[in-house]
Order: structure tokens, then C-alpha cells, then sequence
């Protein structure tokens, strides 16, 4: 079967996610619907992308005539009907909550062709769980970006237990065209790339609370000594704590101790210092 590259995409959620994918989508020649229910959210979200492409007219990777083009890929909408009409795939890229997430897909089954294939966002929940919200889980997967979207260029694609090989193939053919770089994994705790990040980032909270070492050497002995472009506790203040302590109680329930939040998460969490969104996690941020 003749696997083609789709056209027009939508993206529910305008937030750091969607946007980013929405970014992605734009600059690589594909229409995107970027839909929010919020719409200073969506207006924030098309003043960020604008901001980033700027950014990459001042670095020498794209051209002002590129900015124009993805702009005019990009179309924001409140109105999820409107936005999700004759799209040939839907990517959700809201909060990690399932049942936000299973309403969600219930009411895009109803809103798309039976064509249409419906691609979550997650970086930890199950896409077999998901999928048991919709009449069709064939046509589900996971498709995990990474923070920034814009830049980071993995695509961590979740196959479900029903997921189909038509929308596995239509799923490569979308992150070839994004010019991701794609690996494919099974519906399981964490994925890949979760269940090996959190390891780390969650040990690195655990010898900050012992007093072990400040952040900024913690991050360091990983980044000189194991050639990681990031430290773990400045990765978590840019992915946002309030994220990895929702991915971390997930793992825990369903993996086991080595996931159990340490205290240090939930106390900055609590205060609201869920990173660089807020100004302060780990690190202070100006």
C-alpha cells in the first residue's frame, strides 16, 4: 500500500506542546488547525511561534520568506469541530490527564472521516487505555515530541495494542515529512524514553534533597562526564516539574518504588516553582 504524506493536520492544545508541533507541522509545508478553547491562549501561542521563527532568521536556518509561508500554514480556531474538519491526521496535545484525554478522543471520533488517524502527544500514559474511549482504537497511536519541539527532533511513536500497520506507516510518513527522527516502541509504562529519563532526573532530585551536591553540579557531572547535552534538573525545570511529578506518580503505580516522587518534586510543586514556565524550579529563572 502507497503510503502518502497528509496535507493538513490538527493539533488540539496551544500550549508549549502544541504549538511547538503546530511550529513543526508549519515550517515542513503542512496546513495545521492549532485549536484551543482559550483563545488568549491561542493568540499567546501564535506571538511564541513567531518569536521562534524570528529566532531561526537569526541563526541562519530558515529564511524570512520561510516565517511568511509557515505562518500562513498555521490556522487557530476555538472551535474543535471547525478545526479537526477533513484533516487527514489529529494530534492531542494536552495535559497528561487520561480522562481529559479519553473525552477528548471520544469527541474527535465523531468530528473526523473514519481516515482520519488520532495521534496523542503522551509521554507516559497508555495508548491502549486511550484508544478504549474510541469505536475505532485501530487508527490510534502515540506520538511523544519532545521539548522544544522545534528543536528536539525525536519522535518516540507508541503502537497500542490495536493499533493497525496502516496507522503505524501513515504515522512514519508524518515524522519523515516533519524530518523527525523516529523510533517505534510497545504500549508499555514510560515508553522508552520516559521510563530511562525519569530514572535519572528522580535520583538527581534524591542527591539534591541528601545535600549530595547543588543542582547546578548534579547537572554538570552528567553533562562533562556523560556527554548529556542537559542536565536532569535543568531538563525537568524546562520540561515543568508539575509534568514529571505527574509522569513520576504514574510509573509508580504502575512500575514500582524506583518512581515514588521524592519529597523535594511535590514541596516545589505545592509552592508553584514548576520551572522556567513560572520563573523558578530547580534553578532561578529570569
Amino acid at each position: 500500500m502507497l503510503t502518502v504524506a497528509p496535507a493538513n493536520i490538527a493539533v488540539i492544545g496551544a500550549g508549549t506542546m502544541g504549538r511547538g508541533i503546530g511550529y513543526v507541522a508549519a515550517i515542513n509545508g503542512i496546513s495545521v488547525n492549532l485549536i484551543d478553547l482559550d483563545a488568549e491562549r491561542l493568540n499567546n501561542a501564535l506571538h511564541q511561534i513567531d518569536h521562534d521563527l524570528n529566532k531561526g532568521i537569526e541563526k541562519g536556518k530558515i529564511s524570512t520568506e520561510d516565517k511568511i509561508r509557515a505562518m500562513s500554514k498555521i490556522q487557530p480556531t476555538t472551535d474543535m469541530a471547525k478545526g479537526v474538519d477533513g484533516v487527514e491526521f489529529v494530534i492531542e496535545a494536552v495535559f497528561e490527564d487520561m480522562q481529559l484525554k479519553k473525552k477528548l478522543f471520544s469527541q474527535m471520533e465523531s468530528l473526523v472521516p473514519n481516515s482520519t488517524i488520532l495521534g496523542t502527544n503522551t509521554s507516559s500514559l497508555s495508548i491502549t487505555d486511550i484508544a478504549q474511549a474510541t469505536a475505532t482504537p485501530s487508527r490510534v497511536i502515540g506520538m511523544h515530541f519532545f521539548n522544544p519541539p522545534h528543536i528536539m527532533t525525536l519522535l518516540e511513536i507508541v503502537r497500542g495494542e490495536h493499533t493497525d500497520q496502516t496507522t503505524l506507516e501513515r504515522t512514519l510518513k508524518l515524522g519523515q515529512q516533519l524530518h523527525r527522527d523516529c523510533i517505534v516502541v510497545a504500549d508499555s509504562p514510560g515508553f522508552a524514553t520516559s521510563r530511562l529519563g525519569l530514572v535519572i532526573g528522580l535520583e538527581a532530585m534524591r542527591m539534591l534533597q541528601e545535600g549530595v551536591a547543588v543542582a547546578a553540579d548534579i547537572d554538570r557531572a552528567m553533562e562533562l562526564g556523560y556527554r548529556h547535552p542537559m542536565g536532569p534538573l535543568k531538563l525537568t525545570d524546562l520540561v515543568g516539574l508539575d509534568v514529571r511529578l505527574a509522569i513520576a506518580e504514574h510509573l509508580h503505580r504502575e512500575i514500582g518504588e524506583q518512581f515514588r516522587p521524592p519529597a523535594i518534586l511535590r514541596r516545589l510543586v505545592r509552592a508553584g516553582k514548576l520551572g522556567k514556565k513560572t520563573g523558578e524550579g530547580f534553578y532561578v529563572w529570569k
